[in-house]
């Protein structure tokens, strides 16, 4: 066990959390809890323009529907700029980091030249050793000087070593020329002060890396290990999109997931643990270690959810099912249904959402039956039988309170008739339910009240009367 973890998590409000952040979230927060360490939340909200507070509090909810705590409060980046400007201008003082007067037209003829001279475009540190007088109206940046030799090296967890030559970074900027500080140096910073030992992030934020190593140097700070996770691909190899499932993690709730099964379901889109696809929160939190992380990108697999989310669903207690039903607008239905039909739904259904779907197909009344099914049952030996079942069913004097009962009646009726159980299903599950499929028949007569049955027969029998 690792000693003194640190972790964080830190979104971006601009969108919503999609599954690779929680993912990313996940990681973290299983490698801190693991090792008795800290696991902590970070909004950075710097980019007032772009931020929602909508996205604020949908990442909350998120956290809270998937039951991942953190550790202290909530830390808002938009309310540390006191914080960055102190460290901005220690830089400054130290002569670690230096104005730039470059207007905007300057540094845009700049780069075109250097394309023409098939360069990479980049800053040409004419500010760097400045001592004159600045030129008149312009609000100058703050650049950091990088080393201008020599190489920026670290082992990431997952890459192995990383080494990049410091020629490859100009003086790069950290704060803009209205004083609010960049992305890479508040990163850097509060990572350093929120004493963050372990950074397991997605490999979009490589490049980022050696800049805020520059950071951490330049003020004395710490250095995290790293962990860059390659993204999530869709089936055909290529970035993640809405369409694929990256959307936002409170949509998988309305489609009725699980959130047991939705982090089964990430933690192995980039680790594994042997041949095992099932793991409960305990055996994650034994299990999981970021050293054991993929280095090759995972594929999403809808189907690999979709199992995951019934294997879940059947293992789900009646209580569970009843607090998540008015999440999907369905009221609780009677303890006899429960008893009867829940075990019935949980085997034939992958969400919630099929299972609510079913369980209102079995509870309402019937209102419109399939055509097809119609005319193939539509002969008057059929509208005989119903006639019998009617009558058979009128003289039961026993409830029908068990799917055992409900096996038995179908068989008397069978024997009484002289003909097999199954040559009736097909008509009464078009008197029930109107179309084929669907629930098992014994659970459903045994759910249903006798008045309820005896008026779906009714209702079927005049539907296949009808010319």
């Amino acid at each position: 066990m690792e000693t003194n973890i640190v972790t964080r998590f830190a979104p971006s409000p601009t969108g919503y959390l999609h599954i690779g952040g929680l993912r990313t979230a996940l990681f973290n927060y299983l490698y801190a809890r693991a090792n008795g360490g800290k696991f902590l939340l970070r909004i950075e909200d710097t980019d007032k323009a772009r931020n929602s507070n909508e996205a604020k509090e949908a990442i909350l909810r998120a956290f809270d529907w998937v039951g991942l705590d953190y550790d202290g409060e909530v830390i808002y980046q938009s309310e540390r700029f006191g914080i960055y400007e102190k460290y901005i201008q220690l830089l400054l003082g130290e002569g670690k980091a230096y104005y730039c007067y470059m207007s905007k037209e300057e540094l845009e003829d700049l780069r075109e030249a250097q394309k023409a001279r098939g360069k990479t475009p980049r800053y040409d540190n004419r500010y760097r050793d400045f001592q004159g007088t600045p030129p008149q109206g312009i609000q100058p940046v703050v650049r950091i000087k990088a080393p201008l030799e020599g190489e920026i090296s670290f082992d990431d967890g997952v890459k192995g070593k990383i080494s990049i030559n410091a020629k490859e970074i100009d003086d790069f900027i950290i704060a803009r020329s209205d004083g609010s500080p960049t992305y890479n140096f508040v990163v850097a910073i509060d990572d350093a002060l929120m004493g963050v030992t372990d950074i397991i992030r997605g490999d979009d934020h490589l490049s980022n890396t050696p800049k805020q190593i520059l950071i951490y140097q330049a003020l004395n700070f710490k250095i995290p290990k790293f962990f860059h996770v390659p993204m999530i691909l869709n089936p055909q190899g290529h970035k993640l999109s809405k369409r694929d499932g990256a959307m936002n993690v409170m949509e998988y709730q309305s489609m009725g997931y699980l959130p047991e099964a939705l982090l089964n379901f990430l933690i192995r889109l980039g680790w594994s643990y042997g041949d095992q696809e099932i793991f409960s929160k305990e055996e994650m939190l034994r299990l999981f270690n970021p050293n054991d992380l993929n280095t090759a990108p995972s594929a999403y697999n809808q189907e690999k959810l979709l199992w995951l989310n019934s294997h879940y669903l059947k293992v789900l207690s009646v209580d569970s099912i009843n607090a998540l039903l008015p999440l999907y607008n369905e009221q609780i239905p009677s303890q006899k249904i429960q008893d009867i039909l829940y075990v019935e739904l949980q085997e034939r259904s992958k969400t919630l959402q099929e299972f609510v779907a079913l369980l209102k197909e079995c509870l309402l009344p019937v209102k419109t039956y399939d055509e097809k099914m119609k005319n193939k049952l539509q002969t008057l030996e059929n509208i005989h039988l119903l006639k019998e079942l009617i009558i058979y069913f009128k003289a039961i004097k026993n409830p029908i309170d068990s799917t055992k009962v409900a096996e038995t009646e179908l068989e008397s009726f069978a024997n009484f008739q002289g003909i097999k159980p199954k040559s009736f299903f097909m008509l009464l599950r078009f008197a029930l339910l109107g179309k084929s499929g669907g629930v098992s028949l014994a659970p459903l007569l045994a759910s249903l009240e006798k008045e309820e049955i005896l008026l779906r027969l009714q209702n079927a029998l005049a539907n296949l009367e009808m010319a």
